[in-house]
């Protein structure tokens, strides 16, 4: 059980996914994130949970990303940089025609 409040406002939300209240009413509008409208005004409140499974579901997207990146196009360094080949791009003259490698 959390030990915070039930529901959360889009500031709240915000402040938890340090993102902008914009862009937490864009994911609430994209279905992304799920919220209930309450009052007169329509304020958007979002349950604890709904959060939590978001970011479940966040993590999950990324690790999927990650087991589905093709590394054999290239090899990769520690911080995803593709490194440059060792060996010098060819450019050999054969029969005199600077065009044929």
């Amino acid at each position: 059980m959390s030990t915070g409040p039930r529901f959360l406002t889009i500031n709240d939300v915000g402040d938890t996914l340090n993102v902008s209240p914009r862009q937490v009413r864009a994911l609430l509008a994209a279905g992304d994130l799920r919220g209930i409208q309450v009052g007169g005004r329509g304020e958007w409140r979002i349950e604890d949970v709904e959060l939590e499974s978001y970011i479940a579901r966040q993590y999950e997207q990324t690790d999927a990303r990650q087991r589905g990146i093709d590394h054999s196009a290239g090899s990769h360094d520690s911080d995803g940089a593709e490194e440059q080949d060792s060996q010098p791009p060819r450019t050999a003259i054969a029969d005199g025609n600077p065009n044929e490698v």
